[in-house]
């Protein structure tokens, strides 16, 4: 008889997931079984429970659903070496075909053939998942399983973050949810001169001037221009990161950049956003889509930026940033 384990299972095609007993996955050739420690809830999970136009295009039920986790391997497929079995780890979610010609010249991040874990196959909301062994991410002993089950969602924070040089810069990040707050202490830590955020919220605000933020601007009420004389910006922002997918933060960054600056685009857009593509083209502006992690670079620089926290900083700063993050993930 096969074993079995729970599961939170997309079972239909409206809203709602379902807690149900499924078939323990088995690992194949080249793949590795992850009994899962902890895990943690993405936007993208929230659409999927929605049942938004997003997840109807995109989901295919039944489908255990989830991406962000961390556990231990718990059994190695035929062929896989470069692991052993109680072993922590993460897992890179999108399954790339290894053949096309991003994968190829190492962008494996816009593979145009992508398995999203969690979107198209299997994910972890489970007691076990079943991924490549090619996607299994090593985790340095010592860093706190509750910041490694969100490494997902910080990956994206740190792609979008680093996407264009920080040292010096003034930037504008739309959006203080949990990944917008993270991007916030990523631009800090790699040389912003100064980083503003916006947001209608004004706890999120808070908690990303705990973050590192050099100004907060609700702009419910102000406007993001009257902030220029006080941190001595003259032509506008250097480099934006949208983090909301708001058309109307997106207008509202586009408007105040500096000729020539660069845009990094994370938050998804609703359907129908318009954006001024005169203010685009005269000022000579970078628009670049972020789509996940640069695989697996992207890995490298957050792991390395957690455990310079762990190893560098004292335990009461790091207990701080863990518990602010934690209760943005809960909003």
């Amino acid at each position: 008889m096969q074993a079995m384990m729970d599961a939170l299972v997309k079972t239909e095609a409206k809203k709602g997931l379902v807690l149900q007993r499924m078939p323990v996955p088995e690992p194949g050739m080249g793949e590795v079984r992850i009994k899962i420690h902890k895990t943690a809830i993405c936007g993208t999970d929230v659409h999927i429970y929605n049942w938004d136009p997003w997840s109807q295009e995109h989901i295919h039920p039944p489908m255990i659903v989830g991406h962000e986790y961390v556990g231990e391997i718990e059994k190695l497929g035929e062929g896989v070496t470069a692991y052993h079995v109680g072993q922590i780890v993460s897992g890179e979610g999108h399954i790339v075909c290894g053949h096309c010609r991003n994968c190829r010249a190492g962008n494996g991040q816009w593979c145009k053939f992508t398995k999203g874990v969690g979107v198209d196959r299997s994910g972890a909301f489970a007691e076990y998942i079943v991924i490549p062994a090619h996607n299994v991410i090593p985790i340095p002993e010592g860093i706190d399983e509750d910041v490694v089950s969100f490494f997902d969602a910080f990956g994206n924070a740190t792609h979008t973050a680093l996407m264009f040089d920080m040292i010096g810069e003034d930037v504008l990040i739309t959006g203080a949810g949990p990944i917008g707050m993270m991007a916030t202490a990523i631009c800090k830590k790699n040389g912003a001169r100064s980083v503003v955020v916006t947001d209608i919220n004004d706890y999120r605000l808070e908690l990303c001037k705990k973050m590192g933020a050099t100004q907060t601007v609700n702009v419910s009420r102000d406007k993001v221009e009257d902030i220029f004389a006080e941190r001595r910006i003259v032509e506008g922002f250097d480099v934006g990161l949208e983090m909301s997918g708001s058309g109307s933060a997106l207008n509202t960054m586009i408007e105040n950049m500096r000729n020539g600056g660069k845009i990094a685009l994370l938050g998804i857009q609703q359907p129908g956003t318009q954006i001024n593509w005169n203010h685009v083209i005269w000022k000579g502006l970078t628009l670049q889509g972020i789509y996940g992690r640069k695989m697996f670079e992207t890995w490298y620089k957050m792991i390395t930026m957690v455990e310079g926290a762990w190893i560098l900083r004292p335990s009461s700063r790091t207990d701080f940033t863990i518990r602010t993050l934690t209760r943005a993930l809960r909003l």
